[in-house]
Parts: structure tokens; sequence; C-alpha cells
């Protein structure tokens, strides 16, 4: 049984809640809330009772498969290029098979500081819509075509949305790829 809290729709919004209302307020999630509303992405934001900053918590907090957890992950490029990789919670992201299919010889990993600089989110809440920067090159795990619905980060450890690999990929303007075994 699925265990969150609060619910966030277009026509709710801003909602007050005794346990999680914080949440609802943060700037972050309030980002993705109108990147949502103007992507035209029904959401609603999910604010689950216990943290989602892995594939696993959210999974577990949902009761869904951990494939339909869509996570951001970014990296750079050797020319220094912000990448973000949608990926399917089932798996890893293989770094040096992405690289290789963009033409590079490896891909740089990235730290917290530069992660919450350059997206606006903390690392265990980046969402793949309402970033402060445009990532250079945008990518989403094939795997995430296999699920009717699928569960991004909307700004926070405790906050979701659901969505599809189809309107996710529109959203993002993403490239499908495989990215992981």
């Amino acid at each position: 049984m699925p265990r969150w809290n609060a619910v966030v729709t277009s026509e709710t919004y801003p909602l007050t809640f005794s346990l999680m209302e914080h949440i609802l307020e943060k700037s972050a999630v309030k980002r993705v809330a109108t990147a949502m509303q103007e992507l035209s992405i029904a959401g609603p934001i999910t604010v689950l009772g216990e943290t989602a900053r892995t594939a696993q918590d959210a999974a577990s907090a949902l009761g869904i498969e951990v494939g339909q957890i869509a996570s951001s992950l970014i990296f750079q490029t050797p020319e220094e290029e912000v990448l973000l990789i949608i990926t399917s919670g089932r798996h890893r992201v293989n770094t040096e098979m992405v690289a290789r299919a963009l033409g590079y010889s490896e891909l740089g990993r990235v730290d917290a500081a530069f992660v919450k600089e350059f997206s606006g989110f903390s690392i265990g809440g980046v969402s793949p819509i309402g970033w402060i920067n445009t990532p250079d090159i945008i990518l989403i795990d094939e795997a995430l075509g296999d699920y009717e619905i699928v569960w991004a980060a909307a700004g926070h450890p405790h906050g979701v949305f659901p969505t599809s690999f189809a309107e996710l990929q529109r959203a993002t303007g993403a490239s499908a790829s495989k990215v992981g075994e």
C-alpha cells in the first residue's frame, strides 16, 4: 500500500497539510509544479511520508517496482557539457557505454555542489524538469518505456510525480537511449 501524505494539483495548489506542508512550499518543488503546468504534465506532485533519496526508497514508499522510478543523474562530457540521464531505477548507468554512444572517451562525475548550482536541485530530489539551467544533452533510458507509469523526483527527497516515458521524453526533449544493463 503506498504511503503518501499529500497531493498537489493545479486546481488545489497551494495546499496546507499539518505533516509535510513545508515541502510543498520549497522553491524547488514550486519550480517543478510550474514546469509541470507549462509542460501539461498532470502529475500530481505527491509528498511521501518517507524519503525517496534512492530509487529503492521511492519505489518502496509508492509500492511499485524500482524500475518505474525515473532517476535524474548528471554528468559532464570531456568538453564540459552537462549531460542529464533520466534512468530507470532498475539498473545503474553504464557510463562507459553512454560515453562511447555519444562519441566520448569518458564521462565525468559531478559533485553535489555542481548539481545544486546547475540544476537548482539537491541530490535526492533532482527533477528531470524545472531546472534553472538547461542541460546540453538529455538522454532518457529506453527501459522506462517498459512501464505505463513512471515516477520522477519533484524537487525534494519527499516529493515525486507520476508521468509516462513518452510524456517525460516530450517534456525534456530527451533522446531515447540504452544507458545500462
